[in-house]
């Protein structure tokens, strides 16, 4: 054992250690965002240059591989505001991201950005809001 205190190479690990450890802990406070067209099925939908355009006032939608397709059950509005079911929860739905032209698409979307955090739980920030008609 070596009395002159802790070598080089053991100070390299725990140092290695520590950052390993302090990045994870704030890894709840970046929101994330999870593009989900991995096998490219939508690359060839006719709407796929309208949905790269898409935006709100809070800005680009993204694409409707990013998007949350709606069914009627899970919007609606309250006290003229709009309201989006995620999760069991319903979120407000921001005036500025609600998109304001046509929807092409014909259904109801959002985009939500998720921060999950270890104290406060679930929040939801609606990105964008596309709304379709309540049939």
């Amino acid at each position: 054992m070596d009395m002159n205190g802790p070598s080089s190479t053991s100070l390299s690990i725990i140092s290695a250690a520590a950052l390993a450890v302090g990045l994870a802990s704030w890894s709840w406070l970046i929101p994330t965002a999870a593009a989900r067209d991995l096998d490219g099925r939508y690359a060839n939908s006719p709407l796929k240059g309208w949905f790269e355009k898409l935006r709100s006032g809070r800005g680009p939608c993204c694409s409707d591989a990013d998007g949350t397709a709606l069914s009627d059950m899970d919007w609606d509005m309250k006290d003229g505001r709009y309201r989006v079911r995620i999760e069991g929860q319903w979120w407000v739905v921001p005036e500025e991201a609600v998109v304001t032209e046509p929807n092409r698409a014909g259904r109801t979307m959002v985009w939500p950005v998720y921060y999950r955090e270890l104290n406060t739980g679930l929040r939801i920030d609606v990105r964008c809001f596309l709304p379709g008609s309540m049939t």
